[in-house]
C-alpha cells in the first residue's frame, strides 16, 4: 500500500470534511493508499512541502511571495467558508466603519480573503476600522469578546455556523465571503519538486478526494450526517440548512478547478499583496 500525509491548515468543515468522508467511507483503503492526515496549522512552509495540502489558500500566497512551484490537482470549492459576524448596532458591513474587528493576519490566506471583501464593500481595512489581529483557531474567543464588547464583529470560519451562533447570542450575519469574493480554496496541492505529479500515492489520494466529492453531491443526507458530527451544536433542520446554502450548491463533484474563476481571484490577491501578477496556468492542473 502506498502511504502519502496529507495536511490540513485551519479548522473546520472548510478545511476537513472532504478528507474527512474520504477517510470514513473507505475511500483511501479502496485507492489502495494510507493516508497520514495531519495539522499542519502552525507548520512553517518548508515542512508543509513533504506532504500534499488541502489548503489551497496558503500555497497560493505560497507561490507568490515564496516562488514555490505549488500545483494544485482537485478544487473543492471556489467559494471560502468565512464570515463576517456583528454585535450590537453593527448589522452591516457598512456599520464596520470605526468598529474593531478582529480578524486574521493580513498575508494569511483568510485575512487577504477579508481584507478583498472589505474593500468590495468600500472599507479600507487600514484607515476605516480597527483590525484586531489575532491567530487563526476555532473562533471561541472571539465570540467572547464579542459578548463582552471589547470587538464589535469578528471574521470567523466554519467550525460554527453563522447563523445559528447569531441567533443564538443576538449577533448578525454581516457577509459570506463566498457570496463576494470565489477563489479554488480547498482540495489538494503539492510541490512537485518533492512530490511528483505522477506518483501513485498522490494520483489515488486525488481520486479518493473526488470519489468524496462525488458522495456528498449525490448523497445530501449523508453529507448532512457529516456535517453535524462537525457543528454538534445544530440541529438536523439547522444541519440541513447549512447544507443546502454553503455546501451542496457550491463544492465540485468533481475537483475540477474553474480557471476563469482562478485567474480573476489571483489578480484580486496579487493587488491586495502587491505583488507581481501571476497566470493561473501553470498552477491548476486538471485532476487526474
Amino acid at each position: 500500500m502506498h502511504t502519502i500525509d496529507l495536511t490540513y491548515v485551519g479548522r473546520g468543515i472548510h478545511e476537513e470534511l472532504i478528507a474527512y468522508v474520504a477517510d470514513q467511507e473507505g475511500y483511501f483503503e479502496d485507492e489502495g493508499v494510507h493516508v497520514a492526515v495531519r495539522d499542519g496549522i502552525r507548520w512553517k512552509t518548508e515542512r508543509l512541502r513533504g506532504g500534499a495540502t488541502i489548503g489551497l489558500g496558503r500555497v497560493l500566497l505560497s507561490r507568490l511571495t515564496e516562488g514555490i512551484q505549488w500545483n494544485v490537482l482537485a478544487v473543492n470549492t471556489h467559494r471560502p467558508l468565512f464570515w463576517f459576524l456583528g454585535r450590537g448596532e453593527v448589522k452591516s458591513m457598512d456599520d464596520l466603519r470605526g468598529r474593531r474587528l478582529a480578524i486574521h493576519p493580513p498575508h494569511t490566506a483568510p485575512g487577504c480573503f477579508a481584507r478583498i471583501v472589505l474593500r468590495k464593500h468600500g472599507l479600507d481595512p487600514d484607515r476605516d476600522l480597527q483590525c484586531v489581529v489575532r491567530a487563526p483557531g476555532d473562533y471561541q474567543m472571539d465570540l467572547r469578546h464579542l459578548r463582552d464588547g471589547s470587538i464589535d464583529a469578528a471574521y470567523v470560519g466554519s467550525t460554527l455556523a453563522p447563523e445559528q451562533v447569531a441567533g443564538e447570542e443576538g449577533f448578525s450575519v454581516l457577509s459570506w465571503v463566498g457570496d463576494h469574493f470565489q477563489i479554488p480554496t480547498v482540495g489538494i496541492a503539492v510541490d512537485p519538486t518533492r512530490i511528483p505529479l505522477d506518483n501513485p500515492a498522490l494520483q489515488a489520494l486525488v481520486r479518493a478526494n473526488q470519489r468524496a466529492l462525488l458522495t456528498i453531491a449525490e448523497q445530501p443526507q449523508l453529507a448532512v450526517d457529516y456535517i453535524a458530527s462537525f457543528l454538534g451544536r445544530l440541529t438536523r433542520d439547522e444541519v440541513q440548512r447549512y447544507y443546502e446554502r454553503y455546501i451542496g450548491p457550491y463544492f465540485t463533484s468533481d475537483g475540477r478547478v474553474d480557471l476563469n474563476v482562478a485567474q480573476q481571484a489571483v489578480d484580486a490577491v496579487t493587488t491586495e499583496l502587491g505583488v507581481a501578477a501571476a497566470s493561473v496556468d501553470q498552477m491548476y492542473q486538471p485532476a487526474l
